[in-house]
């Protein structure tokens, strides 16, 4: 599967698209390849002219590929100090399947600078693997209280593992996600939140929940919160309000 997010108007792959299909794949004129323009569509196309730069395709039919989970999963992650560390989150959470992710700066934030070019990469051949018709946003590195003070719909969660914050108030997020529901989670930095932003989540109706019993690391945690969301929509039926 290829990515070109124009398919629609230039009828052309992206250069590095062309690069892998004529160069590396051996593609030529009239052979097929399938297309997604990353908002949720499928192009079946042949190819049209074989260059390695500017392949032009020609659009046969067309599928809808919206997301199979049928709601909003946003993931707040700090970045990780390893950069491959957030990398391995990143196209983890998008194989699974998530819609939005927002690095976190904080308090405790060892990452204070991130550049989103790779992660966008990332992205977009985590995208092409896993089959998937809509290409996740990625935000700017974002200050938790700014994120905090952004309307969201759904659910709304943050995990923590502070001691001196108050740990008898966390639910499992697999008893805490209504299957269905869109949902918003924080995951922290190395050195977690620092008590003033959980309070400041608390004060912004986000609730507070556990991965588990085990101590994980940031990276982790993202992914197993998005696999935890999954898995709870495919064990539950969905809540319908009449």
């Amino acid at each position: 599967m290829f990515y070109a997010p124009d398919i629609l108007t230039t009828k052309l792959l992206p250069e590095d698209e062309s690069q892998h299909a004529v160069r590396v794949l051996r593609l030529s004129e009239g052979d097929r390849l399938d297309v997604v323009d990353g908002r949720g569509t499928l192009y079946h196309c042949h190819i049209a002219m074989a260059h390695p730069k500017r392949c032009a395709v020609a659009i046969d039919s067309s599928t809808a590929m919206p997301p199979h989970w049928g709601h909003s999963i946003t993931v707040g992650i700090a970045p990780t100090k390893q950069m491959e560390r957030l990398e391995w989150a990143v196209e983890k959470m998008v194989e699974v399947g998530v819609d939005r992710i927002v690095p976190l700066l904080g308090e405790h934030s060892e990452r204070r600078v991130l550049k989103l070019e790779r992660l966008e990469r990332i992205i977009i051949a985590a995208m092409k693997q896993s089959l998937k018709g809509v290409k996740p946003r990625l935000d700017e590195l974002t200050p938790v209280e700014k994120l905090l003070a952004q309307p969201t719909a759904g659910e709304r969660f943050i995990a923590y593992c502070d001691t001196s914050l108050p740990r008898e108030q966390r639910r499992s997020l697999a008893t805490s996600h209504i299957a269905g529901s869109d949902v918003t989670i924080l995951i922290g930095p190395e050195g977690d939140f620092s008590p003033a932003e959980v309070e400041a989540a608390f004060a912004a109706g986000y609730q507070p929940v556990t991965l588990g019993d085990s101590r994980l690391r940031t990276e982790t945690a993202a992914v197993a919160a998005v696999m935890t969301i999954h898995a709870v929509d495919q064990l539950k039926p969905p809540m319908h309000n009449d």
